[in-house]
């Protein structure tokens, strides 16, 4: 995995190969040099906008009846103790604590009727990240890692980044190998500290003093060369420390990661929180050419107090950062080619237990999809009167990847091959959701 890390100050007084590649932590064990450029082979077209993707990734299951698909009719152990309030699509409501995206609806639909046999954290994070159902025999790759095999770099800059971790594990390149990984983002862009020292040089290693080394590195790899015949290893090696070096030395790159550029107006909308922020950079990520960004919020496995959990310190952040992550895309014309996904790997039981809290519950899951061409201000599928299963219109985890491929200009039935020589489709077996796309 790519990896930045916002606490570490990496060494780099040599010029070995290692050294060279530590800068900027773009080492990764298992990288194949024949395999970072077939990734980097894939060019973006001139002119139109790329289309890209935002997955906010909701870690341990957001409860459907306290967010996107309330039942105020339903008796209070159902219920809970939430009100709804109306939205700005006649005659849809969601929970009162996301007053911000009620007025948002018209920039993204909200699919009630997901179903899912899986029930488990782990092997249900594989399942919604990836549309496989989970085979311990073999790790598939998460949406942004296929987007970016699809996609390829643009700008220099990596095509799936990931900040928050992997999500119980998932979210990587799977069978396709390290170099599809995500480039994942270490620290809270919400402190007033937040850099990435690693897209810079460290340890006052100016741009000149790493010309030079880059330059020594050149001349010893072409004495090197002389004695290996110019093979296609050495030849993959020299492409991968000029990718390493054009990241670390990217304005693009410097410049996509100092929220200190955004006005005070804009953070604060967003919310000065770890995950506003994060929305705030995902917008300036996919504006400097990165194509997939997932932002794991986890703190969503609310077994116990449930409602205090989610009115205090879950909601607020989610109703600040995703509405603005909206609006800000839509008034910077840039939201009919940014894709913008909201979901978790289930919802929560209807019944509200013991401690208050709500446990896992596969099915009925509400996924929210707006911008990327797809259609919005929709309400898909519904849900019974205690919001245990599909009532109409059932959509399976499947069909939810082949739209997310669909929007993203992927042909979704398209296969690859493992190393073993396997074939995978991108999709397993889902069929788009017409009501989105057409």
């Amino acid at each position: 995995m790519f990896d930045i890390d916002m606490g570490k100050h990496l060494e780099c007084d040599g010029v070995t190969r290692r050294d060279f590649l530590r800068v900027g932590s773009l080492a990764a064990l298992g990288i194949s040099m024949p395999e970072l450029l077939r990734a980097e082979s894939v060019k973006s077209k001139p002119g139109k906008r790329e289309p890209a993707c935002i997955l906010l990734w909701m870690g341990g299951g957001p409860s459907q009846l306290d967010t996107f698909d309330p039942k105020p009719d339903a008796p209070q152990e159902i219920r809970g103790s939430f009100g709804t309030i109306p939205t700005n699509i006649k005659g849809e409501r969601i929970s009162e604590h996301l007053p911000k995206l009620a007025k948002q609806l018209d920039k993204y639909s909200i699919l009630r009727s997901v179903t899912s046999p899986d029930g488990t954290h782990e092997t249900a994070t594989h399942y919604l990240l990836t549309g496989y159902p989970f085979n311990p025999a073999v790790e598939m790759p998460t949406y942004g890692s296929v987007i970016g095999r699809e996609k390829g770099f643009q700008n220099g800059l990596p095509p799936y980044a990931l900040m928050g971790g992997l999500p119980f594990g998932h979210g990587h390149a799977g069978y396709m190998g390290s170099v599809y990984n995500p480039f994942n983002i270490n620290g809270d862009p919400n402190d007033k500290n937040f850099s990435v020292q690693d897209v810079t040089p460290p340890n006052g290693v100016d741009v000149l003093r790493m010309d030079r080394r880059r330059l020594m590195r050149e001349a010893l790899d072409n004495w090197q060369r002389e004695k290996e015949n110019a093979s296609s290893a050495t030849k993959s090696m020299d492409e991968f420390y000029a990718r390493a070096f054009d990241l670390v030395t990217s304005p693009v790159a410097k410049k996509a990661f100092n929220l200190n550029d955004e006005p005070d107006k804009v953070r604060d909308a967003y919310g000065r929180t770890h995950f506003g922020q994060s929305c705030l950079l995902a917008r300036r990520l996919v504006e400097a050419g990165v194509r997939c960004i997932t932002i794991n919020y986890g703190g969503w496995d609310t077994h116990e107090n449930n409602f205090n959990s989610l009115k205090n310190s879950l909601l607020p952040p989610l109703d600040s950062g995703y509405s603005a992550l909206l609006s800000d895309l839509h008034d910077r014309g840039m939201l009919d080619s940014t894709l913008v996904v909201w979901m978790g790997e289930f919802g929560r039981t209807p019944r509200v237990n013991g401690a208050a809290g709500r446990d896992h519950w596969p099915g009925a899951i509400s996924v929210c999809m707006g911008g990327g061409g797809v259609k919005t201000g929709q309400i898909i599928g519904s849900t019974n009167e205690r919001s245990e299963f599909p009532k109409d219109r059932p959509l399976r985890v499947e069909d939810v990847s082949a739209t997310i491929y669909k929007a993203m200009g992927i042909n979704y039935e398209k296969e690859y091959m493992s190393p073993q020589q396997r074939p995978f489709k991108i999709n397993y077996d889902g069929t788009p959701i017409s009501e989105l796309i057409g």
